[in-house]
Parts: C-alpha cells; structure tokens; sequence
C-alpha cells in the first residue's frame, strides 16, 4: 500500500468514525461531513499525478489519466464550495448550489470523455457492430434500472430536489451506466484492466448516493456525503495505484455476459411497476398473466445465455490450456521437464546476441550400461535424478537442457566459471543419486564465445571437446581448444558413412576356420565383418564397430551378419554335405540382444536360409551375458530355439564361473591372453603355472558340464601341442587359418573333399 492509498483510507476512515459519533451522540455540526469528499478528492488528484509523472504510459493511456486528474480536482471543488453553505445551515442539509452543480456536471463530462475515449482494440466493422449492439443494450438495461429506482423517485419526490441536484444525479446515473458498459468491454491496452474497473466503480458509488439520497431517510444523504461520494476518491487511489503496479497486460476477452444481464436486470422495474399497477387489482387477469410471463421469458433467457457463456468460458479455458500444453511440450522434455534442443539453441541465440556465454555439455558414462542390465526404468530415473544435479550445480541465471538421450546441456552467463559448474556436478556425484542409488559418471566439454558468435558454432565446438573428454576415458571436463573439431567430424562423419555402407552394400564377411588339433580339419567358422570403404579402403572393425555401436547401428549391421553368415553356411553344407562344418558363429553386441526383434531375427535367418538350427553358434562376451533379466530371457528362447551359445573371451570376467550355472552355454572359448607364450612358459614361474592353472580349469570345469571348448589365438605348432596336452580338441588363430574370404573357405572344403575321394 502506497503513501496515497494510506492516506485516502486514512481520511475516509476518519469520516465514517466522526459520523458514527455524531449519529450516537450529536456531538459536532454536520458540516463537517462536507469536509471529507473534498480532501479524499484532492489525495485521488495527486496520487493519479504522482502516477503519471513516474510511469511510462502510452498516448491513450496519458489522456485517460489527465481527465480522471481532472475529474478529481473539479470534483473536490464542487464540494468544496458546498462547505460554507453546510457550516451556515447547519443542523439542516445545504441545498446544493448552482456553481457546484456547473463544476460536478464538468468533472462527470470530463470522466465520460476520457472513459469513452479508452481504445477497445477491436479492428474490424463486423466487431464493431456488434460490440455496439451489445453495450447499447446493457447501457439501456443499466439506465432502466436507475431511471427507475434513481432519477424517477428524485423528480417525483414529495419534497422537489432542486435543479441543480436533479442535474448532478441524472448526469451521475449515465455516467454509472455509460462506465460500466464501457469497461465491460476493455480486454487491455494502455490502460490496466483491473484500474479501469476501478475507475467506472466510482460512477456506481455516485449512483448509490443518490439512492441513499432518496431511500436512506433523515440521514441517506449525510451517509452519502461522508462514506458514498468519498468512496470514488478511495477507487480513483487505488486505480492509480494499480496503474503503477502494471500487474496484468495480458489482453482477456471482454465480458460478453453484460448483455444478458442487463435483460434480466430490466425485470426488477417492470416487476416493480407490476406490483404497483392496475393489473393487480381485483378480477383483472389478463394483463397480469401476460406481463408475468414476459417478465419469466427474459430472466429465463438471460439464465440461459448465462449457462451458455459459462460453458463457453470453461470451453475456452480449457483450450486455453491445451494450447500452454501444447507449447510447453514442443519446447520441453517430457521427462525431466528441462528445455529441449529447439528451445535451448533459440535462448543460445538471445543470450549470444546480448554478450558472451559459455555452453556445457555433459553426457553420462555408462548410461547404456544401466539401460542395459536394470531396465529403461531405471535408466529414465537416472536421467531424471541427473536433470536435478544440474539445475542445482548450475544455479540461477543458467538454463539446462536435455538435448537427446543421456546429453545435457547448460548455457552460463559469460561471467560464470563452467569449470566451478562442472566441480559441482561432480561433488553431487560423488554420493549415490536416483531411486537405484547409482554412482555416476559423466564427461563434460565446455566452450565460452564472445557475443554475435552462431550458436551452432558454439555447440559444434563445445560438442568436440565433449568427443575429446570420452575420448580420455571419461569422467573429465575438457575446455575446448582449436583443432579439436577434426577428430569429432570425422567421428561425426563416420557414422553417417555407416549408415549408407549399409545401404550400398559395402560389408563384406570374412570368416576365420576352427580346426580340430589334432588332425587339422576345419570344424567350423566365426563370421567376421568388414568394411570396404570406396574412398578409404579397409576399415578396421576397431574403427568402425564402436561407431557402430554409438551410434545404434550395430543392430541393423549384425543382423545383415547374421542373415549372410547363415546363407553361407547353408550353402556349403548344401554343397559338401552335413559333415562339411559342425558350426558357424557370428558375433552378437549386447545392443542386438536388447532389440524387441532379435528372437524373431535368428529364426527368420535360419527358416530362410534352410541351415540346421544346431549348427549355428551365437558369440556372445561374458560383459554382454550379465546385463540383466531381459538379456537372460531372449538368450533362453535362442537356446530353446536349438542355437549354440558361445561364450567369447572367457576367463577374463570376474563372474566366469557362476555364469555358466545360469548361463545356457555350449562352448567355452579360452581367452587369447591366456594362450599367449604358453609354450615358452618355463614351470615353476608365478605367470607360467597361473596361465596352465586356469587353461587347465577352464577345459576341466568345460568337461564336467558337458560343453565343447575352444583355443583362441594360437600362433604356433607349440601352442597347439601344449594346448593338447591340457585337453583342448578345437582351436583358432593365425597359425591355423587367418580371416578369408568365403571363396577360399569354399576352396579348402572342395580339397578336401578331392582328398577323401582320392583315398
């Protein structure tokens, strides 16, 4: 509450005591009563002055404020000049003078010009037609009812008012009417909605004088004098006031219903008029019947326009609300609720043309592991608990968003340390976060640019220190640094060359032979891709398979290789017989396993390919084995299915053992470092009786599970033969047969058939 508010209800307070005394005890003249409309009139003068010398308003807006400024002073004047005249009558009521008369009269033109001249913001012809139509109707509804129990009553009065009164209250009763019609309408503009509402109150406070004037016995227009009039100056106040504040600007639709209440609000004369008139005299029927009803017809039809608008409004609420939805859904993600990409780069764009700002990107470590082995679930609470981090650690003045998948993104005001950031992230990190009580881990790459900077460029860069940060591990924060965007293009670049490789066909499968030891046959196959690419010839699958993987395009990749490597197979079983090759094994990424599909991908393969369930054989790490309940699941249905599962790499995880009880294997595969210089070993040594140690374990625990085993990564005759020592029949690597081509496997298996049929 402002100085002026304080001060007007100070005085009108003051008024209503000193005329609760003087009512109960007749203490004081009655003129003093005349005191309080002109100094409640001078404080609503000077506080709308004080508010348009402080507040920027637009054109409109100013001269609908100087007019009510002088409203006010004209106002206080007129009642001023009735002071003397009250102190001279006292103890009976002044007749209200002709020059007070005059000077009321201009300060109600003054108001009902600035009031008129308040835009309503409507453009069209048709709108001003009807908006016309319907305040011509609620103005003459309004007036009806203040004719009626208003100005009629003061012209009719047994004792006569004076001229000059009867002026006054008719021009006040128009002004209420007018005023209210008018602000009904007002959806905002230069002049606040709430102040204008305020401002039209003042003509119903003027009109409620007048009624107290005729109904309020001895003391109605002393009660007017001292609480009704000085109540406008109190809502002139409290509109400027209002006015200053600038609260609401939004435009709202004006009040349609104003109308129809002015319809059902002509019922109380014509009902009034009724109950006074002939047609209620004995034996006369007819005319009361009809009247009656027209009076039920209207205030039925103004309730039912009533429950129309109502439902109209609810209506429009609602979509009101849809559409805030609709917006805040395209600009946010719908999961932690952050801004989206679209949303973050047009605030990028704001704050790179005001100054400098940096940008962070953080993306989580491991988040495919946690989708992976707990489920998506726990995977959407992590991102969601990791959302939180980041508006903490991030504070006010920074925006965070989520742009896709496990990526985040901060923009910082360029005063503000991304590195200070990133330490906070990493101390809320540090403690166990989400429901499942993860520790996370996450990389970060941060650039600050100067203002009028592209923010494409900024997050292009930022996103390549990003690229370097995993690159170093993870679970750092690199600043960017020129030249880091090369390593990220072409990592950028090599994922969409996956993409088309895959459309033209540019894979090809080579496939390494498993060779029985001791007499040298080729027992089966694993399938290998590779990448003839047109430009950069052979790439390495090192290269390409964790792109591949990053990228999710592993899934449609090894399904090609699942198709192709069963083809193959069928094909040299179909030429050579079913002896040709006992199995053939393609790799399997832990992505595929998750893939809704991947069930249906392997019996899809093997129905159209014709090759014998049995002798395919799935290559599956340990790492990849124990990723949760849904991995275990789709691995059951493939062995139901009458699939080989093959585990890769064994020996090297720390759960090797217990996976084989829960794991539906049928060949072990002993890890490469566990062959390397098993030959040289010299007995006795820590390294040398470890490695036999576990080897010999490893085809023991085989045998007593009844699963086939197999040797990987023997590069000489001496590996071989140690290996035999220990109990191993099948083994792989350079020594026994590098990658080749199908055409060579073919030719091998076409010798040997030449040798058979020789013998």
């Amino acid at each position: 509450m402002n100085r002026w508010t304080t001060a007007a209800t100070t005085v009108l307070g003051l008024g209503v005591l000193w005329y609760a005394v003087w009512t109960l005890t007749g203490f004081g003249s009655i003129a003093v009563g005349y005191l309080v409309m002109p100094v409640m009139m001078l404080i609503a003068g000077l506080s709308v002055r004080s508010m348009r010398r402080s507040v920027g308003l637009a054109p409109a807006g100013r001269r609908f404020w100087l007019m009510i400024e002088v409203t006010c002073h004209l106002f206080g004047m007129g009642y001023a000049i009735m002071v003397p005249a009250a102190f001279r009558t006292a103890p009976e009521l002044p007749a209200v003078p002709v020059v007070t008369a005059v000077v009321v009269g201009a300060a109600v033109l003054v108001a009902m010009w600035g009031v008129s001249q308040v835009p309503l913001g409507v453009t069209t012809r048709a709108e001003r037609g009807k908006q016309w139509l319907d305040r011509v109707i609620a103005f003459l509804g309004c007036s009806a009812v203040l004719w009626h129990f208003g100005v009629a009553p003061a012209i009719m009065a047994a004792e006569p008012w004076s001229t000059a009164a009867l002026v006054i209250t008719v021009m006040v009763c128009v002004f209420a009417a007018g005023a209210v019609t008018k602000v009904s309408y007002i959806a905002g503009g230069p002049v606040d909605r709430t102040a204008m509402r305020l401002v039209a109150a003042t003509g119903l406070s003027a009109a409620a004088l007048v009624l107290l004037s005729i109904y309020g016995g001895p003391h109605g227009a002393m009660i007017g004098q001292v609480l009704g009039m000085p109540s406008s100056g109190l809502l002139i106040t409290l509109a400027a006031a209002r006015q200053r504040a600038a609260v609401d600007r939004r435009p709202r639709p004006g009040n349609v219903w104003l109308p129809y209440l002015a319809v059902a609000a002509v019922d109380l004369p014509v009902a009034d008029v009724l109950i006074q008139s002939r047609y209620w005299a004995p034996g006369v029927w007819e005319g009361r019947v009809i009247v009656l009803a027209a009076v039920t017809v209207t205030g039925l039809v103004a309730l039912r326009q009533y429950v129309v608008w109502r439902d109209n409004m609810a209506l429009l609420r609602e979509n009101r609300e849809s559409e805030q939805r609709l917006r805040h859904e395209a600009t946010h993600d719908p999961l932690t609720g952050l801004a989206n990409r679209a949303l973050f780069r047009q605030r990028l764009d704001a704050a790179l043309a005001d100054g400098p700002a940096s940008v962070l990107l953080a993306d989580l470590d491991e988040f495919k592991t946690v989708n992976d082995s707990l489920g998506h679930d726990a995977g959407d609470g992590l991102l969601v608990a990791f959302a939180d981090v980041l508006r903490d650690a991030a504070g006010p003045g920074a925006e965070v968003a989520r742009l896709a998948g496990d990526e985040f993104a901060v923009l910082l005001p360029g005063d503000v340390p991304g590195e200070l950031v990133a330490e906070r992230m990493a101390i809320a990190t540090a403690l166990p976060v989400s429901d499942q009580r993860l520790l996370v881990r996450f990389s970060a790459g941060l650039d600050t640019a100067p203002g009028g900077t592209p923010a494409s460029r900024v997050l292009r860069r930022a996103d390549a220190a990003l690229y370097v940060a995993k690159e170093r591990g993870g679970a750092n924060l690199v600043r960017y640094a020129d030249g880091m965007e090369r390593p990220a293009s072409a990592h950028a670049r090599l994922g969409g060359d996956l993409r088309r490789a895959l459309a033209d066909g540019e894979f090809r499968l080579v496939y390494q032979p498993l060779v029985a030891l001791t007499d040298g046959r080729i027992v089966g196959v694993e399938a290998l891709v590779r990448w003839e690419h047109p430009e950069r010839g052979m790439v390495s699958p090192a290269d390409f398979i964790p792109a591949a993987e990053r990228t999710g395009l592993i899934v449609p990749l090894g399904r090609w290789v699942l198709r192709e490597t069963c083809r193959q197979a069928a094909a040299w079983i179909a030429e050579f017989g079913p002896d040709v090759l006992e199995k053939a094994s393609p790799n399997v990424s832990v992505r595929q396993l998750h893939d809704p599909d991947f069930v249906a991908d392997v019996a899809a393969a093997l129905a159209d390919s014709g090759l014998p369930a049995d002798r395919l054989a799935l290559e599956l790490t340990e790492s990849a084995v124990l990723r949760g309940h849904h991995v275990s699941r789709v691995l059951h249905e493939v062995h139901a299915m009458g699939v080989r599962l093959a585990l890769d790499d064994f020996g090297t995880g720390e759960s090797s053992l217990s996976l084989l009880r829960a794991f539906p294997a049928a060949i072990v595969k002993l890890d490469k470092s566990f062959v390397d210089n098993i030959e040289i070993d010299e007995p006795g040594t820590p390294e040398a009786d470890a490695r036999q140690a576990v080897a010999r374990a490893v085809v023991q625990l085989a045998r007593a599970l009844s699963l086939d085993t197999v040797a990987e990564g023997i590069e000489n005759q001496e590996q071989a033969d140690r290996l035999i020592q220990l109990g191993y029949t099948v083994g792989q690597g350079y020594h026994l047969g590098r990658p080749m081509p199908p055409e060579q496997i073919t030719a091998l298996f076409a010798a040997r058939r030449r040798v058979a049929a020789a013998a």
